[in-house]
């Protein structure tokens, strides 16, 4: 079977083709280009729930980030943020971690590319759990051991530690937006801190 491509326009002449520009950072969307994309495909996440472990390696503490949205509404959230294009899961979770913990934080990516646990968000609430009015994405959630001091950045007002049983409370399920309170219980139950 012969596969053939259309022919050209009459009208083309060579040297027609369209001049295609790199853009300046290729691995990042402008505003209007990530709302074009959001509207058509899901988009890749990371997130990390920051924990401290004994010498066992057991969860003793989970970091809760402290969060401001866009009307002033607190709320408590999860390390998180987009994979670019090109950049590894490692990479990307590297950069989230630094980026909302400071990098002072001292994270211990897993050995394993494997999440703890995978959500599917949706703009439309019913579908899953886990609900993103502004796209369809699907995040890696990971449980990241950090052994330094954490000093928020960027939009995180403070790290709150708490116990496991602390963290998976439906009080603070309550303060989590997206349905992240769910993952959160998920992935700490994957690495056996919730009995």
């Amino acid at each position: 079977m012969a596969v053939r491509t259309p022919d050209p326009h009459p009208d083309w002449e060579p040297g027609d083709e369209p001049v295609v520009q790199p853009p300046a950072n290729p691995g990042w969307l402008t505003d209007l280009e990530l709302a074009e994309v959001r509207g058509r495909l899901p988009l890749l996440y990371v997130e990390a729930i920051p924990v401290r472990v004994d010498g066992v390696g057991q969860v003793t503490e989970v970091g809760m980030l402290l969060r401001a949205n866009a009307v002033g509404e607190m709320s408590r959230t999860l390390v998180s943020g987009r994979v670019m294009y090109g950049e590894t899961i490692r990479d990307a979770l590297f950069r989230h971690l630094e980026k909302d913990l400071g990098p002072m934080a001292f994270p211990l990516l897993p050995a394993s590319p494997v999440p703890a646990a995978v959500a599917e968000y949706f703009p439309l609430p019913g579908i899953s759990p886990f609900t993103d009015d502004r796209q369809h994405a699907v995040s890696l959630a990971y449980v990241v051991p950090v052994t330094g001091t954490c000093e928020p950045r960027q939009d995180a007002l403070e790290v709150t530690w708490m116990t496991p049983a602390e963290a998976a409370s439906d009080a603070l399920s309550a303060e989590m937006e997206g349905g992240r309170g769910v993952l959160l219980r998920r992935a700490l139950a994957a690495v056996g801190a919730l009995t």
